[in-house]
This record gives C-alpha cells, structure tokens and sequence, in this order.
C-alpha cells in the first residue's frame, strides 16, 4: 500500500487543519529605540524602525496595540555627552528609559507588557556592555551598576527586565536588587546564551553601541560551544531569571530546541538586527520573497520552540498580515 502523506496538503485548509506551528501577535516582541530628543530619527541599517522620543514612542505604540502587539522591549539611547566611564546615566531615574517607561504606563496601563534592556553598552564611553579597567572588561563592578539599572526601570514601571550584558553573576545580583527595593513581582528575562559574532552591525549603529576597542569576546559566549550556553541558561534559572533568551535565533534553532527540553521555563529568541536587515536588503534587490521569508523566519524560530520571538519585523508582518 503506498502511504499518501499529501491526502493532508491538498488544500490550505486541509494545511491549516493538520498545522503544528502556529505563530501569532502575542508571541511577537517588538524592539523600540528611544532618545532623549522629541521626533524620530531614522536608521539606515534598519528600514522601517527608527529612534523615537517620547511623545513619537507614544504614537507608535498606540498603533502597536492596534495590530495586537502587546509587548515591547525598549532600548534606551543616550546623548553621547552622558555616556561616562561608570555609565553613570544607565541608572539615572531621570533617564530616557525610565522617562519612558513611566509615560508609556501613564498612557496604557496593564495593556502593555514594558521589557526593558539591562546593559551598559548604550551608556558606557568605551561603548562595551561592562566598565573596564584598561583593556579588560570588569565583571563584578558591572554587575553592581546592572543591578542599580534594574531597580532603576522597575521603579519607573518596567514588568520584565531583560539583562543581555553576560556578565556572570548579574541575575542573582538583580533578583537580590528587585527583591530588596519591593519588586518582587518583576520578572528577569535573562539574555541566557547569546553568542558574540557579527550578526549584531545594524543594532550597534542604532543603539550607538559598538566597542572603542576589541570586542565582546571576552564576555559573550563562543558560538561553537553548545553545552557551554545550555549551562549558563540553567544557571541562569537557578539564580532567578524567569524567562531564557536565545541570540541569535536562526543560528541557534538547535539550542533553542534543546533548552526547550531541558526548562520549564519561557523561551525567547532574538531574530537579530542582521537577520532583519538582510532580508530587507535582498528584498530591496528583488532576490528573495520578503513577507514569505520572515514568515519562514518566524516560523521556524517557533517550530524549534521558542514561545516568544524579538523581531523588528512585528509590526510590519502583522500590519501587512504577513503572518
């Protein structure tokens, strides 16, 4: 008897039917860049997104709700004259980030899901995601201002801080941090296994963020090393973190479906700057199919088991019904 696997792809509905994927608005992070300065300034190495102050943050979200994106993931971008040695600004109250956080839960309340990033790369002069003391990177001092950011964007109303700078130790200091300042309720995506390399170009451009010197080596993990990354993510549990992240997605499909196996925990993957912008780019050349290849992006991303995906490509593939 010959087996005929194609009785269920005969029709779309047929394939809707027997689909074991889905991927809709509420598994999609949407990243925001915002600025000191009202009005937006555009990114050239991401078509589409731009760096917003606060009133044009506003704007966009509002239309965000709309089309069902209910979580955003905001990236604070200071004034090049605030960035310092300590990174004195990435805790300031009085901060873009936390200025922001706070208008946008004035504005939406409980509809919105506030993630923040927790890391000194936008806010040290050196642009690395630690302080340093010469060419080396220091571990312990940066935990202490990581924890100081947290506890700064949960005062100002954050719901999940999301620590990507990979310094070891900082999700217990922030747990420590939140707990001790009242914040028990606040939860800790940690940026579990994300990997140093180059798929990062077109963030650091918007974020302002790339290294005076070196690179992120030192701190960020070998992607060739799989059981390395499996290992600090269960640490990362183990000190507190409420949810996992996952950088870069499509590189990283097969550690993404073995940290499914091994958690109980929420699973995010980052569909990085460079994952974006060079299907923008193709696209832009007529080379590839855009709405189809990020569905297959996002897709995929799902399949391997990820429950939430950070994608620069939310609003569009929502508002173009992409997916």
């Amino acid at each position: 008897m010959l087996i005929r696997s194609r009785r269920l792809r005969a029709t779309a509905a047929i394939r809707n039917l027997v689909a074991e994927t889905d991927l809709s608005a509420r598994n999609l992070i949407q990243g925001h860049f915002v600025q000191p300065q009202e009005g937006t300034t555009e990114i050239g190495a991401l078509p589409g997104i731009a760096r917003n102050g606060i009133q044009a943050t506003l704007r966009q979200v509002e239309t965000d709700l709309k089309l069902g994106i209910r979580t955003m993931l905001i990236f604070g971008v200071p004034d090049r004259e605030d960035k310092s040695p300590e990174a004195k600004a990435a805790f300031d109250a009085s901060g873009i980030v936390p200025k922001t956080v706070k208008a946008l839960k004035d504005a939406f309340g409980q509809d919105l899901v506030i993630m923040t990033d927790v890391c000194l790369c936008a806010y040290t002069d050196t642009g690395h995601c630690g302080v340093n003391h010469g060419a080396t990177i220091l571990n312990d001092e940066s935990v202490a201002i990581l924890a100081k950011m947290a506890v700064a964007h949960a005062e100002a109303g954050a719901d999940m801080l999301a620590p990507s700078d990979m310094m070891d130790g900082r999700i217990q200091a922030m747990r420590v941090a939140l707990d001790a300042a009242g914040f028990e309720d606040r939860g800790i995506l940690s940026y579990a296994i994300k990997h140093a390399g180059a798929y990062y170009g077109p963030f650091r451009e918007a974020a302002d963020s790339s290294p005076k010197f070196g690179d992120r080596r030192s701190y960020q993990m070998d992607p060739r090393n799989a059981r390395e990354g499996l290992k600090d993510a269960l640490l990362d549990v183990a000190e507190g973190a409420d949810a996992l992240m996952v950088k870069p997605a499509l590189p990283n499909l097969d550690l993404i479906w073995r940290l499914r196996e091994q958690t109980l925990c929420p699973i995010a993957a980052y569909h990085t700057s460079s994952e974006f912008s060079t299907v923008k780019a193709a696209a832009r050349l007529g080379w590839v199919d855009e709405p189809n290849l990020f569905r297959e992006h996002l897709t995929a991303i799902r399949r391997a088991g990820a429950d939430w995906i950070v994608t620069y490509a939310a609003r569009e593939a929502l508002e173009k019904k992409w997916i």
